[in-house]
């Protein structure tokens, strides 16, 4: 009897298990399974605390206008946790603003980690804006705390009456100042034991940057710890910008400028060895400290580019040090390109992106089916600016809103998503800068135009607002500059549309001649020089003489400030 229940009891037991098991594989087939991944933080902190472990005799140089300043990774660290003391004594909180006027440097770099590691938001400041747009910036971002390097304290002061926000300022000592709370004072004054960060959730906001504004008020684009740690892994990756713990990395970028293109975080998060450029950035810095720190790793707009080449023609110097040069933030010009290769054996690369992608969203990393290019078509490709990077998505749409085919040639407004692109501005609601995919996704509006090639390269030809409309047909501006800033005269060379009484617009071309070469050139050399490689509709209608291109204040060409100049310019008939 005792054993008949024994069975029964089994027969039960394997009955209920089958039936278990049947019941959790049909879950399994229903439903999406789960991976089983522990939930590790992507937060600034974590690329911090990675320091102390993997890269604390890595060095840190900062160049002043009289010496070049050296610590440690490891003195990194323990002053970014001084700092964090710091700044809670400050009174920071979750979410508070927190504002640095400041060059490139590593007391700068203190604060790209210890504000978001904190649980602040890093707004650091562009310090080429005008007092007006600095004052709408600060106000909008809700800045509590400004730290300022001494030098910049005039700046400040112009701004004290108008910006209520501000509750402290503390000087940063690059120069003597009169400011009652100092940088390193404070610093001094902390305790040297480790700060305990706060638990952070990824998607909290690290940083905010604000656009230039070139048209109306700038923007501020509010960025996450995750889209700051996943574009600094990206940065990594050898097809991107390929930064490793072997790298040395001249911050030639602003820091204040769309956060240094990403640098500071990608190079501690890699252990690379930081050369920040400071205060002073003419052509003569640049090839210095390329030479001397032997730099393999830098980046900067092409007018940076192309001063460097001029220097190195005139006076002279070793780049070989240099494994990859990054041009980014407008057209480089492609005979520069060609140059750099044959002169110092430099393959730049070009990349693109904005304030709201964090902002490297594509590099030119050439794939290996195109080794077979001849030399004239590998400068081809050189010439464009990239595939998109993992995590990034493309698509260029036509005036139908189609996207417009791969053949390398047919414009359309390029429009971006992905895991480091905003999806919307800082109390600053712009529905029209975003689009809405067939699957209901957002997409990002650059205001770009561009072509796709069926490798999948983009090239810039334009912004919208820069494109020359003649006869209803679209002239690009950039080719146009990038081809008379081929002419051995030309220094540079930018083209604006104005008015044409027929065909609405026509291209005017503001050239800056070499300094040996200013009371000889003419516009028909110029015209001349055009002929072969664009049609003939393309073909400015005048060409003027000018001191130089204006800029903006991260050294881009300034076409709106040259529309404004020629707003009453008359063509030729």
């Amino acid at each position: 009897m005792a054993w008949e229940c024994s069975r029964h009891a089994q027969a039960i037991f394997h009955w209920k298990k089958t039936r278990h098991t049947c019941d959790t594989l049909t879950l399994m087939r229903s439903s999406p399974l789960q991976g089983l991944m522990m939930d590790y933080p992507l937060t600034i902190t974590s690329i911090l605390e990675r320091v102390p472990q993997l890269f604390s005799k890595r060095e840190i140089a900062s160049k002043f206008p009289d010496s070049i300043h050296r610590y440690s990774y490891a003195d990194f660290y323990a002053r970014t946790h001084r700092l964090g003391h710091v700044l809670k004594q400050l009174g920071i909180n979750p979410g508070d603003r927190v504002a640095s006027l400041c060059w490139n440097s590593y007391r700068h770099l203190e604060l790209y980690f210890a504000v978001p590691a904190i649980g602040g938001v890093l707004h650091a400041l562009n310090l080429r804006l005008a007092d007006d747009q600095l004052a709408y910036i600060i106000n909008h971002a809700g800045d509590r705390v400004l730290f300022v390097d001494a030098s910049m304290l005039p700046i400040v002061e112009r701004l004290r009456g108008q910006i209520p926000c501000v509750e402290q300022i503390i000087a940063i000592p690059d120069a003597p100042h009169h400011e009652p709370l100092d940088y390193e004072t404070l610093l001094a004054a902390a305790p040297a034991a480790a700060y305990q960060w706060p638990t952070l959730d990824e998607s909290d906001a690290c940083a905010i940057c604000y656009t230039s504004g070139t048209t109306g008020n700038p923007k501020g684009v509010l960025y996450s710890h995750r889209a700051m740690y996943l574009h600094s892994i990206s940065l990594a990756m050898v097809d991107n910008f390929g930064i490793c713990e072997r790298d040395v990395i001249l911050q030639m970028v602003p820091m204040f400028h769309a956060n240094g293109w990403g640098l500071p975080y990608a190079g501690v998060m890699n252990g690379s060895k930081l050369v920040f450029s400071g205060r002073q950035l003419q052509p003569a810095d640049i090839a210095f400290l390329i030479e001397s720190e032997k730099v393999t790793f830098t980046s900067g707009v092409p007018t940076l580019w192309m001063g460097l080449y001029s220097h190195l023609e005139a006076h002279g110097g070793d780049i070989s040090s240099l494994r990859t040069g990054i041009a980014a933030g407008s057209a480089m010009p492609r005979p520069f390109i060609d140059l750099f290769r044959k002169r110092h054996s430099l393959e730049l690369r070009l990349a693109w992106g904005m304030t709201e992608t964090t902002p490297i969203a594509t590099v030119n990393t050439l794939k290996s089916a195109q080794d077979a290019l001849s030399e004239s078509g590998r400068l081809d490709a050189l010439a464009r600016h990239g595939r998109a990077s993992p995590a990034c998505e493309l698509r260029i749409l036509g005036d139908d809103h189609a996207e417009v085919p791969a053949d390398g040639s047919t414009m359309g407004e390029l429009q971006i998503r992905g895991a480091w692109i905003t999806k919307g501005y800082f109390n600053d609601p712009r529905p029209e800068a975003f689009d809405q995919g067939p699957h209901g996704e957002l997409w990002f509006r650059t205001g770009d135009v561009a072509t796709i090639d069926q490798e999948g390269f983009i090239q810039i030809m334009d912004r919208t607002k820069d494109l020359v409309k003649s006869g209803g047909e679209w002239i690009s501006s950039v080719d146009l500059e990038n081809l008379i800033m081929g002419h051995p005269k030309v220094a540079e060379a930018a083209v604006i549309g104005v008015h044409h009484p027929k065909w609405e617009e026509r291209p005017l071309a503001c050239v800056v001649p070499l300094a040996e070469h200013r009371e000889t050139i003419t516009k028909e050399e110029i015209l001349e020089y055009l002929k072969p490689h664009i049609a003939k509709w393309w073909m400015p209608d005048d060409v003027v003489f000018i001191e130089a291109v204006p800029k903006t204040s991260v050294g881009k060409f300034n076409k709106r400030a040259l529309r404004q100049q020629f707003a009453d310019y008359k063509l030729p008939v």
